[in-house]
This record gives C-alpha cells, structure tokens and sequence, in this order.
C-alpha cells in the first residue's frame, strides 16, 4: 500500500498505553521534530489524548490541551515509522473534532514542520498575535528563547 492511506483506529488511551505513547513521542523529540514529554506529564494529560492503532499495536498519539473557555493547543503529535500515510492528519480530525464537542473556537499548535496541520484547515499564525496564556509552557521549554517552531491557528 506504498504512497496510499490506510486508516487505523482512533480511540482514547488507556492507562496502560502510557509507555507506548511517551516512547512514541520521545521518539520523534529526538529527532527535532516535537517536544519530549515526560511519563509524569503523559499519565497527568491522559484525558487530551488520542491514540491510533493498526492491528493492535500503537502508532500514534496526539493531544488537544484545554487552555482556557476559548482556546486548545494541539500537543505530542506524533507517529511511528510504520505509521499509515496520512495518520498524522486522521489524528489532527479527531483532536479537531473533540475541540468542537468541547465546544472550543480555537485551536493553535506549535510545529517545526506545520505542513500537516496546514492541510487540515490550519494558518500561520502571527506569534505576536497569540493570546498570552498560549506561551505558558515556553518559559519552561528546552527551545527557549530561540524556538525554531511556527505557530499555526484554526477557528473551529
């Protein structure tokens, strides 16, 4: 099925698909592309997450984070390298979707590489434009102060 999606199946995690989900998303950290997360910071945010599955084996997690009555972050978006073509997005949509459910008008994300999120309705984003309590985490972050990551934004 080389270059065609498959979808896998979209669920929410469970406490023992921890382990699985942090080693996903310290994978793709060390290569650059996200932020690493700490086994503490996944099992404290396990609510945010969705993960994907394809014959019972994880390849995916992502989270919507809640950060206040009109605004969610997309967090650990990440995939293994068996992953299907196109999961990325099919978790994206699914994170879109609980946003809505919650009743959220926004969603922004910080990206290295934004393309996905840009081929799921997302725009570029103004840092300057961002509401504040969006850069809560970046004082703490290891890529502060010279993040290299594009703030992209959609309206739900």
């Amino acid at each position: 099925m080389l270059g065609r999606a498959r979808f896998a199946s979209i669920r929410r995690p469970c406490v023992p698909d921890v382990q699985t989900m942090v080693t996903i998303i310290n994978a793709r950290a060390a290569e650059g592309l996200i932020l690493p997360r700490s086994q503490n910071y996944v099992y404290q945010n396990l609510r945010d997450f969705c993960v994907a599955e394809e014959n019972g084996k994880l390849v995916g997690c992502g989270s919507l984070h809640v950060l206040w009555g009109d605004l969610g972050e997309i967090r650990g978006l990440a995939t293994t390298e068996e992953a299907p073509v196109g999961l990325e997005g099919q978790l994206v949509q699914a994170l879109l979707a609980e946003g809505r459910r919650l009743g959220l008008p926004h969603v922004f994300a910080f990206m290295s590489r934004p393309q996905v999120l840009l081929e799921q309705g997302f725009v570029l984003a103004d840092r300057d434009s961002l509401p504040r309590i969006a850069w809560r985490e970046c004082i703490d972050c290891v890529k502060f102060p010279n993040c290299d990551e594009v703030p992209v934004w959609i309206d739900l």
